[in-house]
């Protein structure tokens, strides 16, 4: 750590400033052990988070495709699936304060036979992790439903789960249990108010990963065990196909991020997270203030991937092939993306450097930087409902 102390850089080129991030991360994690030998190595090589007003937010998520690729291929598969209903209700789990949903308000409002009403439901919770916002969700809603009137779409906004809007902590087990089996709780039809007249959508964005996933009854000894015995995680899943969703849309960073062994961790996010790095060296300076708050924000998730465990390691983000095996076991059926929804996809990359790509993997539509696997989308509907004749490519 002392050589690379004098050899990785913060402004450096994307390896360097790779290597800085991994070696604050093996830093916390020593120092865990032994803080009073570690301490000068330190220095101020902490990871600072910084609130962001809703405009920096939007800048945020424009920078490079990473979030709005989701946004892109979930609204397509989600418009598709409502046509008909005149009441939607979405269900929305997400890491982007529902930046998201402006898109889809507006599409909705274009619909020929007129807008349906929208209800939007958000948990009150959500994980401390980038992006963080100065406003609270209640704002959020206000903000959405000053923009639906513009639009002239009806529209709800609900909080569910704990009124004090307390957010899940790295460092409280405690709480970060708590808030899960509150949000639970809160996962049936009386406390959402569910209408049998609304099409239902659930959508996942970078959010499944935040999950706990210890397998109800002892840890698991290996993967093969978490698909034999239900996890916390499958059990959410089962859950939400108890609520008979119209559509589930799912999307996520496609890497193996949930091992339990600390090497293994270490070597898929190294070969994963220069991903970020490289694409944003593309267009911006090395000491652009922008590109270090986002190099920042991935510092984080590096720092909680490699110097912590337990529930206190957050960041246990699964492939797209594994969350899509999840998903399978609680029920559901996967639904291709139309033709419309790729091509919507290609334009949205068109507006980003040429790095940038997307393809098929089964029915998951998947965006690559050079072509390596970046983020996954996935739509499904569960097997207990009238929606298994939905197909997104009709």
């Amino acid at each position: 750590m002392w050589v690379l102390n004098n050899v990785a850089s913060s402004v450096g080129d994307p390896n360097q400033r790779l290597t800085s991030w991994f070696l604050r991360a093996l830093i916390s994690r020593a120092s865990k052990v032994c803080p009073t030998a570690m301490n000068s190595l330190n220095g101020n090589g902490v990871v600072r988070r910084r609130l962001m007003s809703v405009t920096e937010l939007a800048g945020y998520v424009d920078l490079i495709p990473w979030h709005r690729f989701g946004y892109c291929a979930s609204n397509s598969a989600i418009f598709k699936a409502v046509q008909g209903f005149q009441k939607v209700h979405v269900l929305d789990f997400s890491i982007t304060h529902c930046m998201q949903w402006p898109t889809l308000i507006d599409a909705l409002a274009k619909r020929p036979e007129g807008p349906p009403s929208l209800r939007i439901t958000v948990p009150s919770f959500r994980p401390q992790v980038p992006p963080l916002l100065n406003v609270s969700c209640e704002e959020v809603g206000l903000r959405l439903g000053y923009f639906s009137k513009f639009r002239e779409v009806p529209f709800e906004f609900n909080v569910i789960g704990n009124s004090s809007s307390e957010t899940i902590t790295s460092t409280s087990e405690d709480s970060y249990k708590f808030q899960f089996e509150l949000l639970l709780s809160q996962l049936n039809p009386c406390s959402l108010n569910l209408q049998d007249d609304e099409a239902l959508v659930v959508n996942f964005q970078n959010w499944l990963r935040y999950l706990p996933d210890e397998r109800i009854g002892g840890d698991a000894t290996s993967r093969k065990d978490a698909y034999n015995i239900n996890s916390l995680r499958d059990s959410f899943l089962n859950m939400i196909s108890g609520l008979n969703p119209r559509i589930v849309v799912v999307v996520d960073e496609d890497s193996d991020l949930n091992a339990t062994s600390l090497t293994s961790r270490m070597a898929t996010c190294f070969n994963y997270l220069w991903i970020p790095f490289d694409a944003l060296e593309t267009f911006m300076p090395k000491d652009s203030c922008q590109r270090l708050e986002y190099e920042s924000d991935i510092g984080h998730k590096i720092e909680n991937i490699i110097g912590f465990e337990g529930l206190q390691r957050i960041e246990r983000l699964d492939s797209g092939a594994t969350v899509s095996q999840r998903i399978r076991n609680a029920g559901f059926f996967s639904i291709p993306f139309c033709e419309e929804t790729v091509k919507e996809v290609k334009g949205l990359l068109d507006e980003h450097a040429s790095g940038w790509g997307m393809k098929r993997e089964e029915d998951m539509l998947v965006l690559t930087w050079k072509g390596h696997n970046s983020v996954f989308a996935t739509a499904w509907v569960a097997n207990n409902n009238n929606n298994i004749g939905l197909d997104l490519e009709d």
